[in-house]
């Protein structure tokens, strides 16, 4: 079997009308037609992928999250943050190289955090 992309991501919503209009305007996201699965769901069009969002009064884990490569204002390069639902959300852009040179000296590299080996220095986001 081979992989050839995500086709959608399925995340809680304690407030689905809340979490939809969070998606919609933060990321342009587009509703789409959603199937009966019993309890509140909305199927959102996010890029060349899907974003579900069902409806349930659960906690989302701390670390768990998902990442969408967007356009930022001031070409920030990653930017956490969390939804409604406190489900979180990383958005990604290229462009370190472009940011003012304030903002370049306050970035951290993975290096400076956690210690990394030569292979997991290899490791990249894929931000087209």
């Amino acid at each position: 079997m081979s992989t050839v992309g995500v086709n959608h991501v399925s995340v809680n919503a304690r407030d689905l009308r809340e979490s939809v209009n969070f998606y919609v305007e933060l990321l342009g996201a587009e509703p789409m037609p959603s199937p009966n699965f019993g309890v509140p769901v909305q199927w959102l069009a996010v890029g060349g992928t899907q974003l579900h969002l069902f409806e349930r009064d659960v906690q989302p884990p701390s670390h768990h999250h998902f990442a969408v490569t967007v356009e930022l204002p001031g070409d920030v390069v990653q930017l956490y943050l969390r939804d409604p639902a406190g489900n979180l959300l990383e958005l990604d852009q290229a462009g370190a190289d472009r940011l003012p040179d304030d903002m370049r000296a306050a970035l951290k590299g993975i290096w400076e955090i956690s210690p990394q080996s030569e292979e997991n220095m290899r490791g990249r986001l894929f931000v087209p």
